[in-house]
């Protein structure tokens, strides 16, 4: 509560009421020169974990994200977006209509930045880093796995990776809020700087939630999905599909480090390899 009321002195805010905790921060509903905003307070692991999260909107500048109003190393000021996620969509059978506007903003994510690299952002080399470590250990052990296929896949990706962007880093249904003020806008980057292929794979195992492992986990539902995406986007479906393998399978290594259950990534992975073959065709990534 102190840290709390010590932001709202200092960056004079109004009526501050709690929105939400999770294990990085703690969020609560503002107001700031007139209008609404998010206050978002960083917890330890926050303030690590989500510092390229500001440089990322700063890239962004509003272009399909929300504005990053004011930020110093413990605390964010954040535009308010006041509707739903696109999950809502999904739930009331709009997947693909979903899955256009996700597009849409990654569109406008990635052309809002022209300018050089910034070097605080992650590279994709540093966020497979976990998915390497786990093939690493299987290696030793004498082990081929679809840990140490994936990380073989990422290597052959990471190698002749194009189309470079600042990237969004954890695009799902849930991060896309709509804004009765400016329509549909990201939330919650990680910052990372990499292909574009990147930030559209997340969609592919997503939207997540009760009842949804079934719905996602679809083969028929995953290739149209990307097919969508790939057109919208104008990306090599194969190199997409390569992603989306790569990333389920680096969902699992995370699964695996937190102790949690790792079964609904690996399907959607064994999925992402059969549709294109990903583990037979690595000379076409």
């Amino acid at each position: 509560m102190g840290k709390m009321l010590d932001y709202v002195e200092k960056w004079k805010l109004l009526d501050p009421q709690p929105l939400a905790i999770t294990a990085t921060s703690s969020l609560y509903t503002v107001i700031w020169n007139e209008q609404p905003a998010v206050l978002k307070l960083l917890t330890p692991v926050g303030m690590n974990d989500e510092k390229n999260g500001a440089l990322a909107l700063q890239c962004f500048n509003g272009n399909a994200a929300v504005r990053l109003l004011l930020f110093d190393e413990q605390a964010m000021l954040l535009e308010y977006a006041d509707g739903a996620d696109l999950s809502s969509l999904v739930l009331k059978g709009e997947d693909e209509k979903a899955t256009g506007i996700a597009a849409d903003v990654l569109n406008n994510l990635h052309r809002a930045y022209a300018g050089a690299a910034p070097q605080e952002l992650t590279s994709l080399k540093t966020r497979f880093r976990s998915l390497f470590k786990k093939a690493k250990q299987e290696h030793k052990e004498g082990i081929t796995s679809i840990y140490t296929k994936a990380a073989n896949v990422t290597e052959k990706l990471l190698a002749a990776e194009r189309d470079f962007a600042p990237l969004h880093g954890d695009m799902h249904h849930g991060n896309v809020l709509f804004s009765s003020k400016r329509g549909w806008l990201a939330i919650d980057p990680q910052g990372l700087y990499g292909e574009r292929a990147y930030d559209a794979a997340n969609l592919l195992r997503n939207p997540t939630g009760v009842g949804m492992d079934d719905f996602v986990a679809d083969p028929d539902r995953l290739a149209r999905t990307a097919e969508l995406l790939a057109q919208a986007l104008k990306l090599d479906i194969g190199r997409l599909l390569a992603f989306a393998f790569a990333h389920a399978c680096l969902s699992a290594c995370w699964s695996l480090e937190v102790g949690e259950a790792t079964s609904f990534s690996l399907k959607v992975a064994k999925i992402a390899e059969s549709l294109y073959n990903i583990s037979k065709n690595l000379k076409s990534l």
